[in-house]
Formats: C-alpha cells, structure tokens, sequence
C-alpha cells in the first residue's frame, strides 16, 4: 500500500485544512521576517535618499535581502516537502 498523501484526509479524500495551515503559518512567518528585514533599507530610500548613491546601495541591499529570503524560503519548503513525503 502506498503512504498516504500529504494534505489530504484519508477518511473523505478531501483536503485537510488542518494539516494545512499548520504548515501554511511557519512558511508565512518565515516570508515575513525577509520582508520586514527589506522594509527598512527600502523605507530608508523610499522617504530619503531618492537618487543618491547610498540610496543605490539601500536599494540593492534591499533586493539582496529578499533574493536570500527566496532562496532561503525555497529551501525550507523542499526539505519540508521531502519530510512531509516519508511520514
């Protein structure tokens, strides 16, 4: 018999909301904390330095933080994947 699927109930064959946002809430909370860490550099830009070279370079770091936060996330979600998969 084959493992059962992940994210689908067993009993109805239908989704199971549970089991998803139990994975949905760390997986948001992970985003979150990359976009909060951009917001500074690019509110620093945004009401300050429009135009100049540090706001370039907030700009980029910026952009560096979320590339690194994607990445990360992406990550996160197959090592989660390949969890969820062996259970």
């Amino acid at each position: 018999m084959s493992p059962p699927r992940p994210f689908i109930d067993p009993a109805t064959g239908g989704l199971d909301t549970a089991q998803i946002l139990s994975e949905a809430v760390p997986l948001a909370k992970l985003i979150g904390v990359f976009v909060a860490g951009s917001l500074l550099p690019y509110a620093i830009v945004f009401f300050g330095s429009e135009g100049s070279v540090p706001g370039a370079v907030l700009a980029l770091l910026g952009e560096f933080i979320l590339a690194v936060g994607a990445g990360v996330v992406l990550m996160y979600v197959i090592a989660r994947g390949i969890r969820l998969a062996g259970e």
